[in-house]
């Protein structure tokens, strides 16, 4: 079972969140960014989360909140913004209407893009650079997505619940790593390497974690083989798999 509210808060910061990578990784992304000044879109998703992006020089960055933003899409639910993601739902921006110029073409483009290597076509993968920004935009988003659930999804709070503090190193071994810190039983998803990890989560290769987040090999018997190592403190590393057991029902 998943739940609305936490599908919006993986949604907005693990899978619009993502866009910021694909600007990084992706040449033809930011070259659909043609704006000469920069633009910020600000979501607001009553009982659910807020963020604002902004686009600027070929880039964007997301930020929590949208109290500052050029163009506000509001929101009046959690499943309504959903509906965003999964195409069922046209917003309606209630501040910079004038820019809506850019949300049909730039942030659409944008978003379609994003799409095509989050939920790639199985040809597309045959080519390598395809391949690597595909599966380097999942661990991102995956990062993230644990985060969510931790926070919001009530069996990912319960072992949230369960992990001390510190810092899970969450990497494919010579391509990319990212962070899952915990304080007080909450999650945060850094895309960027820990300095001071408490523990390692670490796939032997790009391949293989290709193959892990699409579901095509037993994490378990990875681990067996060392293809997957896991070392440090144990505890957090058990209740991280636990939560990455709801991360693929949440991102399926």
């Amino acid at each position: 079972m998943t739940d609305s509210r936490t599908l919006a808060y993986i949604n907005l910061y693990a899978v619009l969140g993502s866009l910021e990578n694909l600007c990084e990784l992706a040449p033809e992304a930011s070259s659909l960014l043609t704006n000469k000044k920069p633009i910020s879109i600000g979501f607001e998703v009553k009982g659910g989360p807020s963020a604002t992006i902004t686009f600027k020089n070929d880039k964007c960055r997301m930020e929590q909140g949208c109290e500052k933003c050029d163009v506000k899409l509001p929101f009046s639910s959690c499943e309504k913004f959903n509906g965003l993601i999964d195409g069922t739902t046209t917003p309606i921006p209630s501040k910079g209407f004038h820019h809506i110029g850019f949300l049909l073409n730039s942030f659409t483009k944008l978003t379609d893009l994003l799409s095509k290597y989050m939920r790639p076509d199985p040809e597309d993968l045959k080519d390598p650079d395809f391949f690597r920004i595909s599966t380097l935009l999942l661990l991102n988003t995956i990062t993230v997505a644990i985060a969510q659930i931790g926070n919001n999804d009530e069996i990912g709070k319960f072992s949230a619940s369960n992990m001390v503090d510190g810092e899970i190193s969450f990497s494919i071994k010579g391509a990319a790593s990212t962070t899952i810190r915990v304080k007080n039983h909450r999650l945060l998803g850094i895309k960027k390497a820990s300095e001071n990890p408490r523990a390692i989560m670490e796939f032997s290769s790009i391949e293989l974690a290709r193959d892990l987040f699409d579901g095509n090999v037993n994490a378990i018997a990875c681990i067996g083989t060392g293809d997957i190592v896991m070392k440090g403190m144990i505890s957090m590393l058990d209740n991280l798999n636990r939560i990455l057991d709801r991360v693929a029902l949440y991102l399926a």
